[in-house]
């Protein structure tokens, strides 16, 4: 096992999702209920491709990564990714009940279609647990459907919904996800407007400040993991920020640490908010910013310990899809077997070996 990939898009054929959407919620809401207004996403060719590789969508018509033999094909034996975690999309929808029965709908349909043993014989696939966090119940009644199931590899959320994650309504799903010894993800998402992160100075205007944005969310719910306890109250919990960049962490935890140092008797905290973030928080590198002088990236990741908080992760079958082979070279020499693998391997609980695919290429 030489790369592990973090972040792949499995999407549903045509109609094969709505058969698995319980009731009432099937018929009163997702066949009768109109898409609400989205944020405009001006990706190249977004009319034409959807934001996704033109190559990633098969013969049939049906849409970028459905096909779990064509993904396999792009994905482990052309590009040299060993295992993929798997992460549907779902979006967030205004009613959080609707959230919670797309999200059953979801974890049914990727285990019957990816995760069975037809489409997962070569073992290369790993699943989310989809959970919608605004609804704790169902949330925690998802991860204990599925936490038991061999190829379920993490629990799936999305940081839109209100309040923070330090309060302490969603402890029921920290609870859940330790005692399962199951990693928490959180992959942004492109919900109703009204649903999207909402900065202090009001909803975005297009993508480009919209991607920008999902940072500035992902760190307040940094924060409030911190400050407001979680770690704390669970020691072993793990959480994965999935595509929401990471150089902003470095300076996140200077600002965090100075605060600590000033205010330590004010907070209820034990360690330094370093600390906890290497401890129990990691990225995934896809987006990989960088400034046009390299050095400067690699005087980051040394800063950052990069070697104890990243994880590789391609996005395919998106545009901005990142080649395992083209990332490794971005990173620091002694970095690159944590961030590439073992990192994933830990993270995720992932075997040491799989079995051998003639002709696959691989990144080491």
């Amino acid at each position: 096992m030489r790369c592990v990939d973090s972040d792949v898009h499995p999407m549903p054929r045509r109609g094969e999702l709505v058969e698995y959407i319980p009731e009432p919620w099937r018929s009163k809401y997702f066949l009768s209920h109109r898409v609400g207004e989205q944020i405009y996403y001006d990706a190249p060719d977004y009319a034409h491709a959807y934001a996704m590789r033109v190559d990633a969508f098969p013969p049939d018509g049906e849409f970028a990564c459905s096909d779990p033999d064509m993904a396999l094909r792009q994905l482990i034996m052309e590009a040299g990714s060993d295992i993929a975690i798997l992460e549907p999309t779902h979006s967030e929808h205004r009613l959080g009940e609707a959230t919670a029965a797309y999200c059953t709908a979801v974890n049914e349909w990727l285990a019957d279609n990816w995760l069975d043993s037809h489409n997962n014989w070569h073992q290369r696939w790993r699943g989310s647990i989809c959970a919608a966090i605004e609804e704790p119940q169902s949330a925690v009644a998802e991860i204990e459907k599925w936490a038991g199931h061999p190829y379920m590899a993490q629990i799936l959320i999305k940081a839109e919904p209100r309040p923070s994650w330090g309060d302490p309504k969603y402890d029921p799903i920290w609870a859940a996800a330790t005692k399962h010894d199951i990693v928490v993800s959180c992959h942004l998402s492109r919900g109703e407007f009204e649903t999207l992160p909402l900065p202090p100075v009001g909803l975005p205007s297009y993508n480009h400040d919209f991607m920008v944005t999902y940072s500035l969310l992902a760190a307040n719910q940094v924060m409030s993991l911190i400050f407001d306890g979680v770690f704390d109250r669970f020691p072993t919990l793990r959480i994965v920020f999935v595509e929401h960049a990471f150089t902003w962490i470095l300076p996140l935890m200077w600002r965090m640490d100075a605060i600590y140092e000033r205010r330590k008797s004010w907070l209820n905290i034990k360690r330094k908010p370093s600390e906890y973030v290497k401890d129990h928080i990691k990225f995934t590198t896809q987006p990989l910013d960088y400034p046009e002088d390299k050095t400067e990236l690699s005087r980051a990741f040394e800063w950052m310990e990069c070697e104890k908080i990243l994880l590789f992760s391609s996005d395919y079958p998106h545009w901005t899809f990142d080649d395992p082979r083209w990332l490794v070279k971005h990173l620091p020499e002694h970095a690159r077997e944590a961030i590439m693998f073992r990192n994933g391997l830990k993270t995720y609980k992932l075997p040491d070996t799989v079995p051998v695919l003639e002709g696959q290429v691989r990144v080491f």
